[in-house]
């Protein structure tokens, strides 16, 4: 290898994908609660979300025997399970049972994403420096999420149990992100998918059958919405988040989140015509600033 090959950077195929994959992983992410209000008036939450992990597992069976993916090992199965415990089963459970009980997925969107914010303050106690920079844009990102979604709060839907399951989901995915990034950075992306959901599923089924008595109605929404979790969250999403935990620090990773509120009031004003004015536009420009402020090298 020459001296030259030895110092370049990234190739375009890298640089490409640094760019791509982030920008996939926010769409995709804030479609999450789009098929939370599609399909939560027919069926009970915590019912859809065990209907959801096992047809997961049942998509990732037969690619992992094709390829013949590896498995980690008895120590890495332990920390995937926990890190599919708190990103996935607790902070699913946490939305989608705030948005069952009336909270609209814009005030979701906000508590649940200022997931940046928890990180930033966890990491300024550890080895992970958050420079100035980086706080102003943590500050900006969070201003303009404000913005978007301020027009969607209603106090007569903020009761306290919806809040409080909005913030339980905000915590355990960002404890999930954290615990993962640090005790298991690496894993194959099928099998570590795989672990994770039977993990939830195994938490979530059990709960649903002895909490859960609402009928189940399911319509052409509510399969569209579970096929749409399934191969576009469940196994889309939750591979580039994987991807981006491995090859990013903490904080840009959080960061990204900041942007999925704005996109989730964009997609709900495309396809159920909520209201999306001047503020919601304006806070979308100051979140994307925010985001490039944290994520800059």
């Amino acid at each position: 290898m020459t001296p030259s090959a030895r110092g370049a950077g990234p190739g375009p195929v890298d640089a490409g994908l640094g760019t791509v994959v982030p920008v996939l992983f926010v769409l995709l992410w804030a479609t999450g609660f789009v098929a939370a209000r599609l399909a939560m008036p027919q069926v009970p939450p915590l019912g859809f979300l065990a209907l959801r992990f096992a047809a997961t597992l049942v998509v990732l069976a037969p690619l992992i025997l094709i390829a013949r993916a590896p498995w980690p090992d008895r120590r890495g199965l332990v920390h995937l399970a926990v890190a599919g415990l708190l990103i996935q089963a607790g902070y699913l459970a946490g939305v989608w049972i705030a948005v069952a009980q009336g909270m609209s997925a814009g005030l979701v969107a906000l508590i649940v994403n200022l997931q940046p914010v928890l990180t930033a303050l966890w990491l300024a106690f550890g080895r992970e420096r958050i420079g100035v920079r980086q706080w102003a844009g943590l500050a900006l990102g969070f201003g303009g999420v404000a913005l978007v979604v301020a027009h969607r709060i209603d106090a007569d839907r903020l009761g306290p149990a919806s809040i409080a399951f909005a913030v339980a989901g905000l915590l355990s995915i960002t404890a999930g992100t954290l615990y993962q990034r640090r005790h298991v950075p690496s894993f194959d992306l099928r099998t570590g998918a795989f672990v994770q959901n039977a993990a939830s599923l195994a938490a979530i089924a059990p709960l649903a059958l002895w909490v859960e008595r609402g009928p189940w109605a399911p319509n052409a929404g509510t399969w569209i919405a579970l096929a749409w979790s399934v191969c576009a969250l469940s196994i889309g999403a939750i591979f580039m988040l994987n991807t981006l935990i491995r090859r990013g620090t903490a904080t840009r990773v959080a960061s990204l989140f900041y942007l999925v509120p704005p996109v989730t009031a964009l997609q709900a004003w495309m396809l159920f015509g909520e209201p999306f004015g001047v503020l919601a536009a304006l806070g979308m420009l100051l979140t994307a600033i925010g985001v490039a402020l944290v994520v800059r090298t």
